[in-house]
């Protein structure tokens, strides 16, 4: 059973590490536009630099499995603070939205609570120090 718990633990990280990854090199190829949609929802534009290095940066972390636990805690206040700022519970859309962002969070704190698993550079950096 440990084997395919240790998969699903990779699977589970590389699936939420792809989320971050992927919008964040969507918002560096259309830079000028997710600052105006910032600013649309009473953002400061001048954050974009911040969420983009924390989408890619603690992102491919995450799914490398490197600071893992770091990681998981910095994405997860960014998907908190996003949804709750944005969504709200106005009409339908916006609160699936919000749900999405608060499941995504979740997910992303219990990793930061149960570690990486077996496949990542944090195992295999606690293996070579035994």
């Amino acid at each position: 059973m440990e084997p395919i718990r240790q998969a699903l633990m990779l699977a589970g990280r590389v699936l939420l590490a792809a989320l971050f990854v992927l919008a964040g090199f969507d918002h560096l190829g259309d830079y000028a536009s997710t600052q105006q949609w910032l600013l649309e929802h009473g953002l400061a534009a001048g954050w974009l630099p911040l969420v983009i290095a924390l989408e890619l940066g603690a992102g491919i972390a995450l799914g490398v499995g490197w600071q893992t636990r770091r990681a998981a805690v910095l994405l997860a206040t960014l998907s908190l603070m996003v949804g709750l700022r944005v969504h709200g519970l106005d009409d339908p859309l916006q609160e699936l939205l919000l749900m999405h962002n608060l499941a995504i969070a979740g997910g992303l704190l219990i990793l930061g609570a149960q570690g990486p698993g077996r496949f990542s550079v944090d195992a295999a950096r606690e293996r070579a120090l035994a």
